[in-house]
């Protein structure tokens, strides 16, 4: 783990907000399957999982019709409309079929709730595809809050979101850590006044996650508790 900024040397919060999507569970194989069964029903040619993967994270609005711009559809906004309910019939189908947890995640998860801190899951992916990949993935008991990018007016990396979940769960954002794999995850966090950590292992839109303005970068959850950097002062 390499910290970055003084601000984790006494890791002393009281929640934590955690990304989904290349923080918790590697989804690039349900993407895959879904977007390419929806590329299939509207007779258009498939897209590999390295070009969706560059694609992630910036909500299934953004994915659908960067999809789209990828297959050279010339007509994105008139085509969109049924991209997006045959897109939503594949992942609802599929949803969690091809993902696995990250090694570590668990683990690192109930670790902070061993250490009293109060945990919320937050994505941009729409909750009704977040909450039954939480289930079917054995996570959901541990969040008292899930929301998707669908939850509020605004997507990360805005920091409304980051804002909205701290109000829920009734922490000061200077005191809630967020976890996530991508600069929208940094950038709304900065916005909202919480500290940040990058998992190496993530998305991030093709870019290295290294040269994110973050708190630290760590290759497992799991380091978020066994470094001594970390521990409650």
């Amino acid at each position: 783990m390499h910290l970055r900024h003084s601000a984790l040397r006494s890791f002393d919060f009281d929640a934590a907000i955690v990304d989904l999507d290349g923080t918790m569970v590697d989804t690039l194989g349900d993407f895959s399957a879904a977007l390419n069964g929806m590329l299939a029903d509207l007779q258009l040619p498939a897209i590999t999982v390295q070009a969706i993967e560059n694609m992630v994270g910036k909500g299934s609005e953004h994915l659908i019709r960067s999809v789209l711009a990828h297959v050279k559809v010339s007509d994105i906004e008139g085509v969109y409309p049924q991209a997006w309910e045959r897109y939503q019939h594949h992942y609802l189908a599929i949803n969690g079929q091809y993902a696995q947890v990250y090694d570590g995640v668990r683990e690192g998860l109930e670790a902070l709730r061993a250490q009293g801190l109060r945990l919320a899951c937050l994505t941009n992916k729409p909750l009704a595809f977040a909450q039954p990949l939480l289930a079917a993935k054995g996570l959901d008991g541990l969040f008292e809050k899930v929301f998707g990018g669908d939850s509020f007016e605004r997507k990360k990396p805005d920091p409304l979101p980051l804002l909205k979940t701290c109000e829920a769960l009734g922490t000061a954002p200077a005191r809630t850590l967020m976890i996530g794999d991508s600069s929208n995850d940094a950038r709304a966090a900065r916005a909202a006044g919480c500290p940040v950590v990058l998992v190496s292992y993530g998305y991030n839109h093709g870019e290295p996650v290294q040269a994110v303005d973050a708190d630290a970068c760590i290759a497992s959850l799991q380091e978020l508790t066994a470094a001594p950097a970390f521990l409650h002062a």
